[in-house]
């Protein structure tokens, strides 16, 4: 039976499963979506989950609890200001896994872990970018073509 057993040992010593874990936390938000094996990535759901929800609490408290975990002051700094306003409203599971299959070189069953919206945002900012591409491409093609109406004159 598996009474009062918690969490993944990983195969790791105790320095080396929390350093592990921190580092894994700190890039799942720096960058919202990371592709690791699937006991990692189940080993670092709970972490990511309990930062999320202190950066819901927006204290210095909580701001100190998620920054002894966090490597860097800009993940610290995201969380607090995009992640936790985005998570506002919603009262948990922030993060999704998804498994993609084995990994070519040892086999291991990898997946992604990503927090649950950033496909919306990431779509969000690629179309406002095109969107901004296009316009700067048809000012520039008028441009041309006054430059061109000119030259006739």
């Amino acid at each position: 039976m598996r009474h009062k057993v918690a969490g993944f040992k990983l195969k790791r010593e105790v320095g080396h499963r929390k350093a592990l874990l921190r580092n894994l936390a700190t890039s799942v938000i720096d960058a919202e979506r990371v592709v690791t094996t699937v006991p990692k990535a189940k080993a670092v759901k709970p972490l990511v989950e309990h930062l999320i929800t202190l950066a819901k609490q927006d204290t210095l408290h909580s701001r100190r609890q998620a920054a002894a975990v966090l490597r860097t002051p800009g993940s610290v700094k995201k969380l607090f200001d995009s992640l936790g306003t985005r998570f506002g409203q919603r009262s948990g599971g922030y993060t999704r896994i998804v498994r993609l299959g084995p990994r070519k070189g040892d086999g291991a069953e990898q997946a992604m872990i990503e927090l649950v919206g950033s496909e919306l945002v990431k779509r969000a900012a690629d179309r406002a970018k095109r969107k901004e591409e296009r316009l700067k491409a048809q000012r520039e093609g008028r441009e041309h073509e006054e430059e061109a109406d000119e030259e006739k004159e």
